[in-house]
């Protein structure tokens, strides 16, 4: 190792007890059982569903709570308690209004307090206390110290804490403790969460999930495909632009792109209305507990129609400058018959319906009118200017990847292309040919690429975002085609059908997870490959848990607009020191219905693998890192202090 750097970490650690300290410290952390995992997947902008997945940590804080007290306070004691630490402010109010008098209330806040310290004592008994410290309220952490550090042979002292409690709740304090201790147990009971893709799309409030996601104290992300497609647009791709403005316009959603984001769509507005008439397809899927009047509807109506047609016609250009990208059949704008209004395809001829090519010259498809280049100019002169998009997908890429190996584990929101007999496909960019890890790796760099420089709109990198979207060998994507097209104008439902990649049947076999984990250097007998992106039919009967355990798929559907064909609402992954638990999760209703009922909304946990021995910090991603710094600091000790 380098003098240099050595002679800079003296200055930190300038005398030899300082090193010997921190030694000793990291030592003991490797040997503390590895904190809890919290995966989730495909949350597609339901806030309120993923808020209280995360604050009951898909029930770890219960089942915490029912291992100190189970026999020693009754069910719905046990069910309040939980409840009060999912959401403290709420639940106070509600407890406290249904007391009497003063004295009633105070005794049970010491009832209370005394419960949520053990609750905190046991949450953080795998946790140093440097890790628990930082996890406390700062205005209460000394107090809360010496209350958690309270032992049966304190009697010398059992005044003392009396009067701490006493003081707390006479100051009249004992709701905001109650509160940091509430908030603490959250933070405690999971030590990491693992978002494997798409935040964004088709639910109302992604931007909620991201700013929970920015203040939450450890967390990745794995893009998802929706997620790409926002960062695309942000990147400077127009025609990943109108694709987030055409979903959003399609799940009644553009408040999003303007009340949110703050970009004006009172062009897209006028343009639509000057060319576009009430059309059946494009009227928007709207949201059962929204109101909205019929002149809103059908202001939306044209301003999907307007935007799609936009994006088909941005889709061509690519399309011909990029004869790799092996596209040439989604030219469809080229093969619609304009004067029959029809379509060809594959051989087949197709009549058209509910059509809207008032701005397409039969001549020239792809070509934008002046206004429709003015509209989209501006809109992404808008997108690239907001501040909070930027706030948002700055996080996005400082905390994503399009694949994780994390303790073991492959994270990834799609697939990897495969063909039929298992073995990698094949993708040339640029005289050179991917696949397998290698093309997933060079994905990652183009979108990195585009990012960092926005001001490049039509370059490969931007180019390649979009791919990522939609292309065959898209990681993301891993269809055959996408028919957006077809499922516009075409009733022939054989034609809306997307083919899937074979590595979505081949994940169902054993020896295929093996050798997709050999691929990224992976132990094959203890790693296990965690995918989002396809929701799993439950309802059918499907098996999130493939391929004996080596293949796990946690998109259960989070998205309302998949829950009548999944039957559930999301699944959750659980990985702690003892072993792998998989959550599936009933349909959340409202935050008032769990307040009133103490429902958690998990109907079954299904263990996925244990643990023969409990797993260490040594073991982890984390446990590298620190064996990493134990041994410069060793080498520290040769340098500066070993004579």
């Amino acid at each position: 190792m380098h003098s240099k750097y050595l002679d800079l970490l003296a200055q930190k650690y300038d005398c030899e007890e300082k090193v010997v300290t921190e030694i000793i410290n990291l030592e003991a952390i490797l040997n503390l059982p590895k904190g809890t995992e919290h995966f989730v997947s495909d949350l597609h902008g339901e806030y309120q569903a993923f808020q209280h997945v995360l604050r009951n940590g898909s029930g770890r804080v219960k089942e915490k709570i029912r291992d100190i007290f189970n026999g020693v306070i009754y069910e719905h004691e046990i069910n309040e308690m939980a409840t009060l630490v999912y959401y403290p402010e709420e639940k106070l109010q509600l407890i406290k209004n249904g007391f009497d008098n003063d004295q009633e209330l105070n005794q049970w806040y010491k009832e209370i307090i005394e419960r949520m310290i053990r609750l905190i004592s046991y949450s953080s008994s795998k946790y140093t206390r440097s890790k628990l410290r930082k996890a406390l309220p700062d205005q209460f952490a000394y107090i809360i110290e010496e209350l958690l550090y309270k032992t049966e042979e304190s009697a010398n002292k059992e005044q003392y804490y009396t009067k701490i409690v006493q003081q707390i709740i006479s100051l009249g304090q004992a709701d905001k403790l109650i509160i940091g201790l509430a908030y603490s147990t959250q933070r405690l009971v999971v030590d990491h969460l693992h978002v494997v893709g798409d935040i964004y799309d088709r639910g109302p409030e992604p931007d909620k999930i991201m700013e929970a996601l920015i203040n939450y104290h450890s967390v990745d992300i794995q893009w998802g495909n929706h997620d790409a497609l926002w960062i695309g647009a942000f990147a400077g791709s127009k025609v990943c632009l109108a694709n987030i403005i055409r979903i959003c316009a399609r799940y009644d959603n553009l408040d999003i792109i303007e009340d949110v984001y703050g970009i004006n769509l009172r062009p897209l507005l006028n343009l639509a209305e000057k060319y576009y008439e009430e059309n059946p397809a494009f009227r928007p899927k709207i949201h059962s507990d929204k109101k909205i009047s019929d002149h809103e509807v059908s202001q939306i109506t044209k301003i999907h129609q307007a935007i799609a047609m936009i994006q088909f016609k941005l889709e061509s250009p690519i399309i011909k400058r990029r004869p790799n990208f092996n596209m040439s059949e989604r030219l469809l704008l080229e093969k619609v018959d304009y004067d029959k209004n029809e379509i060809t395809l594959n051989g087949k001829t197709y009549p058209l319906e509910n059509s809207c090519f008032a701005t397409v010259n039969p001549e020239q498809p792809d070509e934008l009118l002046e206004e429709e280049e003015q509209v989209i100019d501006k809109l992404l002169f808008s997108i690239q200017h907001s501040e909070k998009l930027a706030r948002h997908m700055k996080f996005l890429m400082k905390k994503g990847s399009l694949y994780l190996k994390y303790n073991g584990n492959l994270l990834i929101h799609g697939c990897i292309p495969l063909d039929e007999k298992g073995n990698m496909e094949k993708m040339k960019i640029e005289d050179k040919t991917y696949g397998g890890r290698d093309l997933l790796d060079v994905f990652e760099y183009y979108l990195r690429h585009a990012f960092a420089h926005p001001e490049e709109t039509d370059d490969l990198a931007t180019d390649m975002v979009w791919y990522l979207w939609t292309g065959e060998y898209s990681s993301l994507f891993g269809k055959r085609a996408m028919t957006t097209f077809e499922r516009y104008f075409i009733k022939d439902k054989e034609t809306h059908k997307e083919k899937k990649n074979p590595y979505y049947y081949l994940r169902e076999n054993e020896e295929t997870c093996r050798s997709l984990l050999k691929e990224f250097d992976m132990d094959p007998d203890q790693g296990h490959i965690i995918n989002g992106h396809t929701p799993v039919k439950e309802i059918e009967g499907e098996n999130p848990i493939k391929a004996d355990g080596k293949m796990i798929v946690i998109d259960g559907g989070f998205s309302k607009a998949y829950q009548s064909t999944t039957g559930i609402a999301g699944y959750t992954l659980l990985y702690n020191s003892y072993g792998m638990q998989l959550v599936a999760h009933k349909q959340f209703n409202s935050k008032e219905e769990v307040l009133s009922n103490g429902t958690d909304v998990l109907s079954v946990k299904r263990l996925v693998d244990k643990e023969l021995e409990r797993k260490k910090v040594s073991e982890t991603n984390v446990g590298e890192e620190l064996l990493q710094e134990v041994s410069i600091l060793n080498r520290l000790m040769e340098y500066r202090y070993v004579k």
